[in-house]
């Protein structure tokens, strides 16, 4: 299983919100680019980026700022937040980025994401799944930034892209994003055993090593940690079974 940190962007600074409420926000650097160094001088080979403002609000304002972190020697990123056409995808790839992360459009154009897959090839396409789990722990996916739920189902939604060779999916429960309080292990199992074909990415509520080996065990490929990585609340000799990167101790 690989950790992959996560730096998210709003008005171009690194941010954290909790519960993917706009309103708790907390300022983490106004230089995004030193994060990313921290985070390949640890070890990490890959990078989740996401733009917060385009997730809100369908724009692209840190695209520029985004661009320049994928131009990073031996960095390889991640990036989502207002994916939602086809020539933004494509322009994304075509910046250096690795994969496109493709979140609230899969949701509501879920046969035209399907051909874009399609086009640019599936490995490089990621389906954020976000959701909240209902009255009956069901996960429903959420859309725009969080701030709407359906009713669709995380497992609907998969099965759906199933045919267009879905290859990664990063599923988010949103009631543990920045919160710390834990991961979903639950949510990821059921998630590994319906789909074991998918590589799954685990988000939301890391807070210390074990979780990240609970999460190894649950079979998902990657984890993505925001918050606690910013704050160190994880060592470096506890990280390094996670980071592809890392160097072996002396």
């Amino acid at each position: 299983m690989e950790l992959i940190p996560a730096i998210d962007l709003r008005g171009g600074r690194c941010v954290r919100l909790f519960k993917g409420d706009f309103a708790a926000e907390t300022v983490y650097s106004s230089e995004p680019a030193t994060i990313l160094e921290r985070y390949l001088a640890v070890g990490a080979a890959r990078v989740h980026v996401v733009d917060l403002d385009g997730a809100r609000d369908g724009e692209q304002p840190n695209r520029e700022l985004i661009v320049g972190l994928a131009r990073h020697p031996g960095v390889r990123l991640q990036v989502g937040g207002g994916l939602r056409t086809l020539a933004r995808v494509r322009d994304l790839l075509a910046s250096g980025v690795e994969r496109a992360v493709i979140g609230s459009v899969a949701v509501t154009a879920a046969d035209e994401v399907a051909q874009w897959m399609k086009e640019v090839g599936p490995q490089r396409v990621v389906l954020a799944f976000d959701v909240r789990l209902d009255a009956s722990g069901t996960p429903m996916l959420t859309t725009h930034g969080w701030q709407q739920t359906t009713t669709i189902t995380l497992w609907s939604a998969a099965d759906r892209f199933m045919k267009a060779g879905l290859t990664h999916v990063l599923c988010t429960d949103v009631s543990r994003d920045g919160a710390m309080s834990g991961p979903n292990c639950e949510l990821y199992a059921e998630a590994v055993r319906r789909f074991p074909e998918v590589k799954w990415q685990a988000s939301g509520g890391v807070a210390a090593a074990s979780d990240l080996h609970a999460l190894r065990e649950c079979g998902v490929a990657a984890v993505i940690s925001g918050k606690a990585m910013l704050e160190n609340t994880i060592s470096p000799e506890e990280l390094r079974p996670f980071l592809p990167n890392a160097l072996s101790p002396a």
